[in-house]
């Protein structure tokens, strides 16, 4: 007699946490020395449930969210490099809408190919996912779709990895028809290897003659629906790729015509909710979202600014990065990404109150590298040190003494940085001298805006300027030049 798959009444052992507290765990040098008591220990992380307010937003939210439990495998680093991925997923589980209930953590040197915990501990994070109520668990990595198949097996609940989890936040934050479908594309390259289907019982057969089939000798299996599945993602994937093609083209011409007026463009790029939109707000009046959630900004945004003497350039907003972002959203989000490639100057904007703001400064430098931007000049832009403890700011300005620290939200450290980006910014590269009438003001306050005024003098024939120009400009200002004196 086959059995149900959910047994209506399971018999199942209470859940009894490890003798010995997370805290006595220490650091290992080497994955090789892992000792066989950790190897065996599900380790609960502390602090990781999800705090509800008061007892209308706990039915509220018990309506509205799922009920998750985070597991994670520790193979490398400190203990201290483990918990903080841990707890950055369940900030991105609650971003997504997440009720975290638990999280655990198992030390082994490798993830298990089959399960990602091994059988073992999986049964055990069953009996934890029975005990808890939940209904779905996160693992803190990206999954096989092997590996998906046989956690969910055991566990008997949805299982989903941190890809999967990030690409439902892009999903949901994602509002411009640009970033819906680069959005999209990332998800339907995640969807395809794992697909998921039961072979010849779900497939196409031809009819016959009643059905329009072609009669006797052409009844088969036909197209299984895994294979239909496959052909029409493939297909959707082809004409996603046109669409960002399209509009990749545009921004190109938008910044062609930049260069060719040579602007200089500037990007905000960073960890994601560093605080890079409430800088954008502060040095451009921009007036985008500003929300304590991750991965708020996806849709890229462009303002003008000025520098200190006057030069105008382009400061851009881009999507925040994190920790192991998954490669189907940096191919995706490529034509988007291209902006901090071809950009001037970057504003690393890194949030000073996290608990490991070095870390954050190596992962975003490891995505510039995937994005071909290691070569445009950076400067580090500490944010939020009125938020952050004096020990995390002397240990910063030792790392990065070049580095501004600033305040988005109380505007301490604007005027420095504005100073910093005036010095890095390319220079006009034109030196011109020319006597402009008083009837063409356009051109004088075009070389304010975009060149570099040296000397300027009114005279009874119009004024007479020093300035370092573009080569477009220095051009239409040749008509007047003069002899410098």
């Amino acid at each position: 007699m086959t059995q149900p798959l959910h047994d209506p009444n399971p018999k199942i052992e209470p859940y009894e946490p490890a003798p010995e507290p997370y805290e006595s765990l220490e650091p290992l040098d080497t994955v090789d020395s892992l000792d066989l008591e950790d190897r065996q220990a599900l380790r609960r992380v502390p602090g990781l449930a999800t705090e509800l307010e008061d007892i209308s937003e706990v039915e509220y939210r018990q309506l509205r969210l799922e009920r998750v439990v985070l597991v994670g495998v520790w193979t490398t680093g400190t203990v201290g490099d483990a918990e903080l991925s841990l707890v950055e997923l369940a900030r991105l589980a609650e971003t997504a809408g997440s009720q975290v209930l638990d999280g655990l953590m198992q030390r082994r040197d490798r993830p298990d190919p089959a399960t990602y915990l091994g059988s073992g501990k999986a049964k055990e994070v069953r009996d934890i996912v029975v005990a808890t109520g939940a209904d779905t668990v996160i693992c803190d990595g990206e999954l096989t779709p092997g590996q998906l198949r046989k956690l969910e097996e055991i566990v008997k609940v949805k299982v989903i990895d941190r890809t999967a989890l990030i690409l439902d936040i892009f999903a949901q934050h994602a509002r411009s028809r640009e970033g819906k479908a680069q959005v999209e594309l990332a998800q339907l390259q995640y969807l395809l290897p794992r697909l998921r289907g039961w072979g010849e019982s779900l497939s196409r057969q031809a009819g016959g003659r009643v059905a329009g089939g072609g009669g006797i000798g052409t009844r088969g299996p036909g197209e299984t629906k895994i294979e239909t599945d496959r052909r029409r993602i493939n297909s959707r994937i082809a004409k996603l790729r046109r669409q960002l093609a399209e509009l990749s083209t545009t921004r190109a011409t938008q910044r062609q015509e930049r260069v060719r007026h040579e602007v200089p463009s500037v990007v905000l790029a960073g960890y994601t909710n560093a605080g890079k939109s409430s800088l954008l707000n502060r040095l451009t009046g921009a007036g985008v979202l500003v929300e304590d959630a991750l991965f708020a900004t996806l849709d890229p945004t462009v303002r003008r600014s000025q520098t200190p003497d006057g030069r105008e350039y382009t400061l851009a907003d881009t999507v925040g990065f994190v920790r192991h972002l998954p490669h189907q959203l940096v191919e995706a989000f490529r034509s988007t990404l291209e902006e901090v490639a071809d950009s001037d100057l970057i504003l690393h904007v890194v949030d000073g109150s996290d608990a490991d703001p070095e870390g954050q400064i190596a992962a975003v430098r490891e995505v510039l590298g995937e994005i071909d931007a290691l070569h445009v000049p950076e400067l580090l832009v500490i944010n939020k040190v009125d938020a952050a403890d004096d020990d995390t700011l002397t240990r910063l300005r030792r790392v990065a003494p070049d580095a501004v620290f600033v305040s988005a939200r109380t505007g301490r450290g604007l005027e420095q940085l504005a100073t910093a980006v005036e010095a890095r910014l390319p220079r006009p590269s034109v030196e011109v001298h020319v006597l402009v009438p008083y009837d063409r003001g356009d051109l004088v306050s075009r070389v304010h805006s975009t060149g570099e005024v040296l000397a300027e003098e009114h005279t009874g024939d119009g004024t007479l300027l020093a300035a370092r120009v573009s080569g477009d400009l220095a051009g239409a200002l040749s008509a007047y030049a003069v002899t410098a004196g």
